[in-house]
């Protein structure tokens, strides 16, 4: 890695509104606050990246991110602001590419997308494609993402949208060239397009991260044999951290648990047994003290060597309070060791 290069550390959200014992729900208004707090909080304490998820069902409250971002822009001085992710398949390129062109805009270049297929469905719906095209739409619209992101003014023709015949696309970002990322969940198809595209990564790493290596090679192969530069990855984790580890895991379990069950709903009912054996330090959850984030991050950077660690953060009904501590952990203990161990 070079010097230049730094391993950056953030934070995202999907804004989760997690249940609470009784069964009442964080409500959108106070959820949305939390998270413009945790934006501000994230980039005085010197995090990274900041970020927020995109879903259209009634447990999030977050459907458009790059609104979302644009608030934390106006906010914040330095951190960089992006969505985790952008469905794009559901979307329309041009309208995106405006969106966190004035996301860029407004918070003077620091902007990224990262374009990912969706996880859920809902939006396919919702905005009228037929998931029978789940594929074509995303292949297709991640092209003209890039050739706008490219190119202006913009000729491009398709199937899953009128074409464009020099087209120009406004406004253009403050950066010479919007950082566009793929986000990958597990399939080699995916990862060989980002790297034959010259896109960098991310990983959502929720099972063994073991397994994530041989996708990160593919990854980086299909970089090479493309003639282009080596793709950055990124690897995006559920995170908590207090100050040790047993207080981490004895106050996070139930949060995570509603988390898993609430929001998560496919993953089944998480017991206790299981939630140590992914808190462990070869699991994927990173949930415990400072010292020990920091062995984690450094144990997959030796698999998949990451330049980016996105920790989800504020799972499962957390207070404002535990999370602001953990965001706060995260800056000034977990960053700096990883930093100093790694020589930058």
């Amino acid at each position: 890695m070079s010097q230049g290069a730094p391993f950056e550390i953030g934070i995202f959200t999907f804004g989760e509104l997690t249940s609470d014992a009784d069964g009442k729900p964080i409500d959108a208004a106070t959820r949305m606050r939390d998270i413009l707090e945790w934006a501000r909080v994230a980039d005085q304490a010197g995090l990274d990246v900041f970020g927020v998820g995109e879903h259209h069902r009634e447990d999030f409250a977050v459907s458009v991110p790059p609104v979302v971002l644009a608030a934390a822009a106006a906010q914040t001085r330095n951190i960089k602001l992006t969505s985790t992710v952008t469905v794009l398949s559901s979307a329309d390129p041009v309208r995106v590419f405006e969106d966190f062109s004035t996301v860029d805009l407004i918070s003077g270049g620091r902007a990224e997308i990262t374009a990912g297929r969706g996880a859920y469905l809902e939006s396919f719906p919702l905005f009228g494609q037929s998931l029978e095209r789940y594929d074509e739409y995303f292949e297709e619209k991640l092209d003209l993402l890039l050739k706008i992101r490219d190119e202006n003014p913009v000729t491009w023709s398709g199937n899953t949208r009128a074409p464009l015949d020099e087209a120009g696309v406004w406004p253009r970002p403050v950066q010479e060239q919007l950082p566009i990322w793929a986000a990958v969940g597990g399939t080699p198809v995916s990862a060989v397009r980002a790297g034959r595209l010259g896109l960098p990564l991310y990983l959502a790493i929720l099972g063994a991260p073991e397994r994530f290596g041989p996708l990160a090679q593919l990854y980086r192969r299909a970089t090479h044999e493309a003639g282009r530069e080596p793709g950055r990855i990124g690897v995006t984790s559920h995170f908590y951290a207090v100050e040790t580890s047993q207080g981490a895991r004895n106050s996070f379990y139930p949060h995570y648990s509603s988390y898993i069950g609430q929001n998560m709903p496919r993953a089944g009912f998480l017991d206790r047994e299981s939630f140590e054996a992914w808190a462990s330090p070869r699991g994927a959850l990173f949930a415990g003290s400072p010292a020990e984030i920091v062995d984690k991050i450094l144990w997959e950077h030796e698999i998949l060597g990451h330049t980016r660690f996105l920790a989800q953060v504020g799972l499962g009904g957390l207070s404002q309070a535990q999370t602001l501590r953990s965001i706060e952990l995260l800056a000034t203990e977990v960053l700096p060791q990883v930093r100093a161990a790694l020589g930058q």
